[in-house]
């Protein structure tokens, strides 16, 4: 027999999509918490692909993932409105560039807002008035200077700068979050900055904002928070969330 059924339309307030490197461990766990932010009645849709991407982080790695982009976008569901569509990745936006990114994205999902952490952190650093700035990486040298000479160039100087100099993903997914609070607070204290950008999206930085911001007394942006941020306010929820640092007290653009 060929059984009968019904549709509905779309119950979603928002959907995401989010393109994950084939390597970040992180990023998934944290995202959830990162957008509780009260929506309406249908909530949050969202909707990972993963990309491939090198065992470590090199220029030549990231550079590589460009090729692999667009296949990764058309694996994302076809029939789905998507509000914000994002590339999960900092290091990746720096080497590859931003404006390609959102070129390889919309080609596939024409008119749809982009994001990546990158871009995310520039829209969270001009929220929070934070230039200059102190910064946080994970990243072999090569890749950490050319995300401050790419945040430079946009008007946010780096006052005073750090890097574990790790260029294996899995290494970075497993850093302790004491580790981590305990470099973005040296990095907050070593110079005169209005904040620190702790960049990486396989941080796990998510549960130790609040704790850093205490003790430093400045706002701290870490990569998933940024994005998660930038995504709510692409998609229009300006809905504060508590427990994610100042930044989720804000709106866009202000």
């Amino acid at each position: 027999m060929r059984l009968p059924f019904v549709t509905e339309p779309e119950d979603a307030d928002v959907r995401f999509g989010l393109v994950v490197l084939q390597t970040d461990e992180v990023i998934e766990g944290e995202f959830p918490r990162l957008l509780s932010a009260p929506l309406g009645a249908g909530g949050l849709r969202l909707h990972y692909t993963r990309v491939p991407s090198g065992h470590e982080v090199t220029a030549e790695s990231l550079a590589e993932m460009e090729a692999a982009l667009p296949a990764a976008v058309a694996l994302l569901p076809q029939e789905a409105p998507f509000d914000v569509i994002a590339y999960a990745c900092t290091s990746g936006a720096t080497i590859i560039g931003e404006e390609r990114v959102a070129e390889i994205v919309r080609r596939d999902r024409p008119g749809v807002a982009v994001s990546n952490p990158l871009t995310a952190a520039k829209a969270a650093l001009t929220a929070l008035g934070v230039p200059p700035l102190g910064s946080a990486t994970p990243y072999v040298a090569e890749v950490s200077e050319a995300m401050r000479d790419n945040l430079a160039a946009a008007g946010f100087e780096t006052a005073a700068f750090g890097s574990f100099e790790v260029a294996v993903e899995g290494i970075v997914a497993r850093m302790t979050a004491e580790s981590i609070l305990d470099a973005i607070v040296a990095v907050g204290e070593a110079a005169d900055c209005d904040g620190v950008f702790a960049a990486c999206t396989n941080l796990r930085a998510a549960g130790i904002i609040e704790a850093a911001e205490a003790h430093l007394g400045k706002p701290v942006i870490t990569s998933n928070q940024a994005l998660a941020w930038h995504m709510l306010r692409l998609a229009g929820n300006q809905a504060a969330l508590t427990g994610c640092g100042r930044l989720f007290t804000l709106p866009l653009g202000k």
